[in-house]
């Protein structure tokens, strides 16, 4: 399957011609250059996935396929850096779920993004990110995929200011690069301990036994150094996935373009994380178990956190934004409470399950608000209401794609979500729980947007709204009917934790139970805001008071954050450290210069160029050196 080297060259390809040559093509030619560039990948990556998955298994498990690897850079006799193509269940998954929502990103930004000033600026940061996710996901070794990884945070700098001239895009630009650059550098130390200890960086290797015994043996601090380097892995994939505490760059990565959102923060660098820890499963079952269990509780707490705070924001776009964590969440506990192998792998199949589907219906969540806000020209759902009437398929695949994440079915969560929950119950039952109520407010604050956007009171509009152009609507109504019937895959028989095929049963307890919680909450929602004339909402905000004020601020996360920066680092420790650098260290070399100068300015009659001058300094040398003679011995 050497063709699949094309679905890296293609998109790269694609950034250097709109780059270098975007300005000098009409901006509709950039666009249906790039959209085709990524038509091309897209339906290679179909292929190599058809053909991966149709080569059949090897003792019943599906076996890695490294398609290329060259030798890039030696260090020692074992340790080096490759770069390659490496195929298996999940990095085939990966090329479809990436291939997939790109191209709907771009044939929707064709409509979406028509008349904007550097549009063909904005195809060529497409490419790049594509390109740069895609190297991630089949990268043969974790050095390799750290290349990527750095790739993919610079594409997303980008398309994140693509508004450069507003204040508010270049800050969450600023904020996003520095909050994973953050992160990124645990991700790094883990790296490098990890490969001194095991003298490899290639994945396969990795995995083997001889390998996790090497890490495992040596140990600091009372846990191994597999351990500790597994976990600062881990907080680079946190970073990039928006976890608790470092999630506040996603919400304000809103700045950019709404496609942008659809694509970075729904389907491909927020799960960049999910697919590292999931890449490396192995690993941590074998070598850091205890390390799993702290993912599974950071997810389960930030999945809490982010959905309180999705309760209670007006920006549809934070809405979903704060929607994403929470998912997010949901499939780092997936990966937490799961095992290898058997029943105990049902963790790791739901939530790669979990990850497909909920690329599709998030996906398709950003675009229709991006049609909403197309046509309103405004984020705030004040600024909505009533638009069922005038944007009927907006509104219908709107409604899939909230009845998807509220776990309804035959929608496409449901299944997934109620295969982490089952494996979450397994777990433990508090943390079956706890998830349940997550899933139950994610039903009520989706359709708490969804209300306020197409029902209620219509709001004061200045023109009437009108349904979205043909290029923003069709990916929508693919990505519905992708929404409608990717929860009857077969997920297990091609993706599970060991590569044996999975054959996953729904538990019917505990599919109940979360189908009833999640109509509770929609049926909550739907009295609440429905007609949006109840006094409810405002009442119960009333009585919740402080509480209720937190959560519209996110619980002041982002004012912590500037005052240890600002006060505490700046203000305080750096400030200090200027003023040493100032005074003591400027100070001691401007000293050194400036006794320098004063000699040398001292000295300077000595050399004068008069003969006579020099005559006598060296007779009189002469003479005092006579004397001394003569006297000292």
């Amino acid at each position: 399957m050497e063709f699949t080297m094309f679905v890296l060259l293609v998109p790269l390809l694609m950034f250097l011609l709109l780059g270098l040559c975007g300005g000098r093509m009409k901006p509709l030619t950039a666009g249906v250059l790039g959209t085709s560039g990524l038509a091309v990948i897209t339906v290679l990556s179909y292929v190599t996935a058809f053909s991966y998955f149709t080569s059949g298994r090897t003792d019943g498990v599906w076996q890695p396929l490294t398609v290329v690897n060259v030798e890039w850079l030696r260090f020692t006799e074992f340790l080096h850096i490759d770069l390659g193509i490496l195929l298996d269940p999940i990095s085939v998954m990966m090329l479809v779920v990436i291939t997939t929502v790109s191209l709907m990103v771009h044939v929707y930004s064709l409509g979406y993004m028509k008349g904007e000033r550097g549009f063909q600026r904005y195809y060529a940061f497409l490419s790049l990110f594509s390109f740069s996710m895609l190297g991630l996901v089949v990268a043969t070794n974790i050095f390799q995929m750290y290349i990527f990884w750095e790739l993919v945070g610079v594409s997303s700098y980008l398309l994140i200011g693509f508004y450069y001239t507003k204040p508010a895009a270049i800050a969450a630009s600023k904020k996003a690069f520095i909050v994973t650059r953050f992160a990124d550098l645990g991700f790094l130390i883990g790296i490098l301990l990890l490969s001194f200890y095991t003298h490899t960086f290639n994945f396969e290797e990795l995995m083997s036994g001889t390998a996790v015994v090497s890490a495992s043996g040596a140990t600091f601090m009372g846990c191994s150094v597999a351990a500790w380097a597994l976990a600062l892995i881990f907080i680079g994939g946190a970073g990039k996935s928006a976890m608790f505490p470092l999630h506040i760059w996603l919400p304000d990565a809103m700045e950019g373009p709404t496609p942008v959102s659809a694509l970075i923060h729904a389907a491909t660098m927020v799960v960049a994380g999910v697919y590292l820890v999931a890449r490396l499963f192995p690993l941590y079952v074998e070598a850091a178990p205890d390390v799993l269990v702290m993912i599974a509780v950071v997810g389960a707490f930030t999945s809490f956190y982010a959905a309180v705070v999705a309760c209670c924001q007006t920006d549809i776009k934070r809405v979903l934004a704060f929607s994403t964590i929470s998912q997010i969440g949901f499939m780092m506990v997936a990966l937490g409470v799961s095992g290898m192998g058997g029943h105990a792998g049902l963790g790791y199949m739901a939530g790669m399950f979990h990850l497909f589907t909920h690329a599709m219906f998030k996906a398709l969540l950003f675009l229709c608000a991006g049609a909403i806000i197309h046509t309103i020209g405004s984020n705030e759902m004040t600024a909505m209401g009533g638009l069922r009437r005038y944007m009927p398929l907006t509104h219908y695949t709107f409604l899939v794609a909230c009845l998807a994440i509220s776990g309804i079915p035959p929608f496409s969560g449901f299944f997934s979500k109620d295969e982490i929950l089952t494996a979450a119950f397994d777990f433990s039952p508090w943390m079956g729980g706890v998830m349940s109520v997550i899933a139950g407010m994610t039903a009520f604050y989706m359709f708490r947007l969804y209300y306020n956007i197409f029902w209620g009171r219509e709001a004061v509009r200045e023109h009437q709204p009108h349904e979205a152009p043909l290029t923003m609507t069709l990916p929508l109504i693919f990505l519905a009917a992708v929404t409608l019937v990717a929860g009857f895959i077969p997920f297990g028989k091609f993706v599970s934790s060991n590569g044996v095929e999975y054959v996953s049963h729904l538990d019917g307890s505990v599919a109940g139970v979360s189908i009833l919680i999640a109509c509770v909450a929609i049926a909550v929602a739907t009295w609440f805001y429905a007609k949006g004339s109840s006094a409810l909402p405002g009442k119960i905000a009333e009585g919740l008071g402080g509480f209720y004020k937190a959560a519209v601020h996110r619980f002041y996360i982002d004012e912590v954050y500037l005052f240890i920066t600002r006060r505490l680092i700046f203000s305080g420790i750096s400030s200090g450290i200027a003023w040493f650098d100032r005074h003591v260290v400027d100070g001691t070399m401007d000293l050194l210069a400036t006794l320098t100068q004063r000699v040398a300015f001292g000295i300077r009659r000595l050399q004068s160029g008069q003969i006579q001058q020099y005559a006598f300094v060296f007779l009189a040398g002469t003479l005092v050196l006579v004397v001394l003679m003569i006297y000292c011995w």
